[in-house]
């Protein structure tokens, strides 16, 4: 009997807005305290940590996510709640503090018994004066899983990820008119699959983050797997009417030809569309209507290795 389903399962989940009750004088985060516009108390704060960690903990059903890429964190406080509300497993967190100037961040937790952190580096995005978030490049290996009956795991492979979790830059102001501003952080992204790739053909490489765009193949060498979702009008976040594919999966060659990547929603994390014709995520607020039973206008997206 094998003791794990998959290889190894990776997600990726825009947790929108997950930020503590503090104010920070260097971060544009007043409405996020007890005395802002959204009434952001202890309580809900904590309300949403565990609603976060519940998905977290539903995500691969029998199988606790290797990694998890998050984008909107704003802080180390928060992962480490995180952390607490997700005790059960043996999560830590990378995090680097990024210029934007909300202060949200992208983040990763890692189950420090199947994978070993070789590097991890924040990437800039140099923008000519204006700010987002840096993207996480972290390097580790895979520690292979323990299967029943067979007499030692020594022997077992374990495989080096290259991993790239980013939350590109926003559709703020047109998506037209601010399109160089993700190019520009593509293009950093780029830069670095090209070294990999030139050292290694190889090369295990992900990179997985919300795009805020639509999926394209326009990072070469890689693969966007979520092209046939984007096709058939499916989509992790549901605006105006409309489903868009904001988050996506790009692969190197040696994952694309045997993973598989899919968009996990489960019906308690859904709520009926405005015009009760569909389904869309639920969300911590609505407007200024706060939903204690609420997630995030995002749903993960998951990647298996059989």
């Amino acid at each position: 009997m094998v003791l794990s389903i998959f290889l190894w399962l990776i997600s990726w989940w825009n947790v929108e807005n997950l930020f503590d009750t503090h104010h920070d004088s260097l971060k544009n985060d007043l409405e996020y305290t007890a005395e802002g516009v959204r009434h952001w108390t202890p309580t809900r704060y904590r309300t949403k940590v565990d609603n976060i960690a519940r998905v977290i903990c539903n995500i691969g059903g029998w199988e606790q996510p290797l990694l998890v890429g998050l984008g909107e964190v704003e802080n180390d406080y928060c992962l480490r709640s995180l952390c607490y509300a997700l005790v059960q497993y043996p999560y830590r967190a990378i995090h680097f503090e990024s210029p934007d100037e909300r202060g949200i961040d992208v983040a990763l937790l890692y189950d420090t018994t199947r994978f070993v952190p070789l590097s991890a580096e924040p990437l800039a995005v140099p923008l000519d004066g204006d700010y987002t978030r840096d993207i996480l490049y972290v390097t580790g290996t895979t520690v292979p899983p323990i299967v029943h009956c067979q007499p030692s795991t020594v022997n077992r492979p374990t495989d080096t990820l290259h991993c790239f979790f980013c939350h590109l830059p926003s559709m703020l102001g047109g998506a037209k008119a601010t399109e160089w501003k993700r190019q520009r952080a593509k293009t950093v992204i780029q830069q670095r699959v090209d070294s990999l790739l030139q050292q290694c053909p190889n090369a295990k490489i992900i990179v997985m983050g919300d795009m805020n765009c639509n999926p394209q193949n326009d990072l070469q060498g890689l693969t966007n797997c979520m092209l046939p979702y984007s096709k058939r009008g499916e989509g992790t976040h549901y605006y105006q009417g409309l489903w868009s594919c904001l988050d996506q999966c790009y692969l190197s060659p040696s994952l694309s030809a045997i993973a598989q990547v899919s968009i996990f929603r489960p019906s308690w994390m859904l709520v009926p569309s405005p015009d009760g014709l569909d389904s869309i995520p639920r969300r911590t607020f609505h407007g200024f209507h706060y939903d204690r039973g609420g997630f995030s206008d995002h749903l993960p997206i998951v990647l298996t290795t059989p």
